[in-house]
């Protein structure tokens, strides 16, 4: 939205907001900075009052949109008038019993060391004027461990704002396979952590397809582009199952590989089955799902695939990319 817009749109609701009595067209017309300034047509005062109307009829359908309550009153002259009336407009109070007030407060608490720890602080200090319960203490120490969503990358914040605003962005993003970033022109849709690394699920215009990206793998600035999505949102946004499928976490089979002794400790957690050859190597039998080859390989020479064979060429393919830069 425009930030003219936005400012008459504002004023607009602030004057029906503070009036006592129903605004006509033509007092409004005259209150607002906006519409005292909007150009003047050079066919007339009839063409001039017809835009007027027409912003006027805009703007009143968007405040109702976007939720505010506007009545239309006709006084004893016939003429229409306009207000909102604050009790009409006014949200309910909010109540919270012990476990929907302890739940915010520990959401509130797990960002305290992210970029949104300004925000939930605020939000916490207005839920406690509205009634959150004073004997709950998201501050207090609940235990041992303690959570938090840490967020390193400086794509998370123009990225969050992106999702909100549903505003197309531009970024520089390299694949695990690949030497150098390239420019993706992405629709995005929404945000998740998954297993401490936060990924981005939206449409890449480019392919034509839904894709889901990892911030860190971000680089550069994350730039706006244009207005509007081309693809529909979806209702329901599965990041982590895609990105569980893609790193191999939904397996329909198993791999044979050698592992160097002594490293690859996230491949040993997964295997179903170790073997010591001796020399400074193991054989791992491990889940194989989507995604395994671009894992595999971020282990190096530490990694080498045995079977099966179209998981060893892909390997083999992705480490020769990376060699070519």
């Amino acid at each position: 939205m425009a930030i003219a817009k936005a400012e008459r749109l504002m004023n607009l609701a602030l004057c029906l907001l503070g009036t006592r009595r129903p605004l006509s067209k033509r007092e409004l017309r005259d209150s607002i900075e906006a519409y005292v300034e909007a150009p003047r047509t050079d066919k007339g005062a009839a063409a001039s009052d017809d835009s007027f109307n027409r912003m006027f009829e805009r703007d009143k359908d968007d405040l109702r949109e976007l939720g505010l309550v506007i009545e239309t009153v006709e006084n004893i002259d016939g003429e229409v008038g306009y207000l909102a009336r604050r009790d009409s407009n006014r949200l309910p109070a909010i109540t919270l019993d012990a476990e929907e007030a302890a739940a915010l407060g520990l959401a509130a608490k797990v960002w305290q060391q992210a970029r949104l720890a300004g925000a939930a602080s605020g939000a916490l200090q207005k839920l406690r004027a509205a009634g959150l319960p004073e004997d709950v203490d998201p501050y207090e120490a609940h235990g041992a461990l303690e959570p938090r969503i840490p967020v390193h990358e400086a794509a998370f914040e123009p990225l969050m704002l992106a999702c909100r605003d549903r505003r197309p962005v531009v970024f520089d993003y390299r694949k695990a396979s690949a030497a150098r970033p390239e420019p993706r022109h992405v629709e995005p849709w929404a945000l998740e952590c998954w297993r401490g690394h936060w990924y981005l699920a939206g449409f890449d215009r480019d392919r034509g397809a839904e894709r889901v990206f990892r911030l860190s793998r971000i680089t550069g600035r994350v730039r706006a582009r244009g207005t509007g999505f081309t693809a529909p949102v979806p209702d329901v946004v599965t990041v982590r199952e895609t990105v569980a499928s893609w790193a191999g976490e939904i397996a329909d089979g198993t791999a044979l590989i050698r592992l160097r002794s002594g490293a690859g400790y996230p491949l040993r957690a997964k295997a179903v089955r170790v073997r010591e050859l001796g020399d400074g190597w193991d054989e791992l039998e491990i889940p194989y799902g989507h995604g395994l080859d671009a894992w595999l390989v971020e282990f190096g020479p530490d990694v080498v695939v045995l079977e099966p064979a179209e998981l060893r060429a892909d390997v083999v393919d992705r480490l020769r990319a990376v060699a070519k830069g």
